[in-house]
């Protein structure tokens, strides 16, 4: 079996947090890696413990939510929290960084970012991205990966649970069967 890419791998990572978003407008997920290791993560959302758009609608002034905080940063403060060093790092963002997560991007260090759909893609970020030497690539997520390995566990979990409706097993069986499908899922 092929593995996906590290960029899908971190891409997909950022997708999935992007679920978690309380943002109604927009989904956005980040994640940071050092050394091909998650070393932290985050989505759009209002402050903790905050009034968040999805129960009372968005606060936009000037075209612009003011309640959230961004997926980048989200991220970024996550490492200055718990310490994470960001230097040398690189970040994996659903959409393309605006301009002031462009500028903490380049502050903390990061020396490339990756993100799957354009969005309002600033001129002046881009710029900013270029003096700094930060390396910047659209990597669209392939989609079927993740699918692909949801059918897969699908079709495995049919079939072991059509053997099972054939076979009368003992305990120790359907124990290892249970750890097995625990273990899938």
């Amino acid at each position: 079996m092929e593995r996906i890419s590290w960029d899908q791998y971190f891409m997909t990572q950022s997708h999935l947090l992007s679920l978690r978003s309380t943002c109604t407008r927009l989904a956005v997920g980040a994640t940071i890696v050092r050394d091909k290791r998650i070393i932290a993560g985050g989505y759009n959302g209002s402050i903790k413990g905050g009034v968040h758009c999805i129960d009372d609608g968005c606060y936009v002034i000037d075209n612009h939510c003011v309640r959230t905080i961004h997926a980048e940063m989200n991220a970024l403060l996550q490492c200055a929290k718990f310490g994470a060093k960001t230097e040398e790092a690189e970040i994996y963002v659903t959409h393309f960084p605006c301009l002031q997560c462009c500028k903490a991007i380049i502050q903390s260090g990061i020396t490339a970012v990756y993100y799957a759909q354009d969005y309002k893609n600033h001129p002046y970020a881009i710029e900013l991205f270029e003096q700094a030497n930060v390396t910047v690539k659209h990597v669209p997520l392939e989609y079927d990966i993740a699918a692909l390995e949801e059918q897969k566990r699908y079709t495995e979990l049919k079939e072991l649970f059509a053997s099972l409706e054939k076979d009368n097993l003992s305990m120790e069986e359907l124990q290892h069967v249970f750890t097995k499908t625990k273990m899938m899922l």
